[in-house]
């Protein structure tokens, strides 16, 4: 039962916590008197409050659980990081902790695989560097040479344009 008095707050039965830090001390330790349950609203089935009487027949209260209907990206997404073995074993409705604990895996499987390539990428360039070394490449050559190739294209242009 949750209770609030005052600056303290009843979780369970002889457990209180302060609220405010300005709270006193010695707040904690006062037993406080839990509110009686005839005095508070409960909701039926059809959403209609009803006071401290029975509720309906049974006595029961409904209570309906947060569910998210998955997307097709979010079945995807079970089925990737194994929640599910099979598109049809997906149910029509899923708790939401669910498809953000499925959410959250992929995201991390997602970054360890951008990890590997990156990695990859850096040996691919490594070996690349050293057979260009080997035919005497470099950058320095590939710039002189793409300059001297645009001053040769610019002598030929300015040649035609003074015949």
């Amino acid at each position: 039962m949750l209770a609030a008095v005052g600056s303290l707050l009843r979780l369970l039965p002889g457990r209180t916590f302060r609220c405010a830090p300005w709270a006193p001390r010695e707040a904690p330790r006062r037993r406080v008197a839990a509110p009686s349950s005839q005095g508070l609203l409960r909701y039926s089935s059809s959403g209609t409050p009803s006071g401290s009487g029975p509720q309906g027949p049974a006595g029961k209260v409904h209570k309906v659980p947060a569910e998210h209907k998955p997307s097709q990206f979010d079945k995807k997404i079970l089925l990737w990081t194994g929640r599910f073995k099979a598109m049809e074993d997906i149910p029509s409705r899923i708790p939401p902790e669910m498809i953000d604990a499925a959410r959250n895996k992929a995201r991390v499987k997602a970054c360890y695989i951008m990890i590997g390539l990156t990695i990859i990428a850096c040996f691919a360039v490594i070996a690349s560097a050293k057979r260009a070394v080997e035919r005497h490449e470099s950058l320095t050559s590939w710039n002189l040479a793409k300059k001297a190739k645009w001053r040769e294209e610019a002598a030929l242009a300015a040649q035609a344009k003074a015949k």
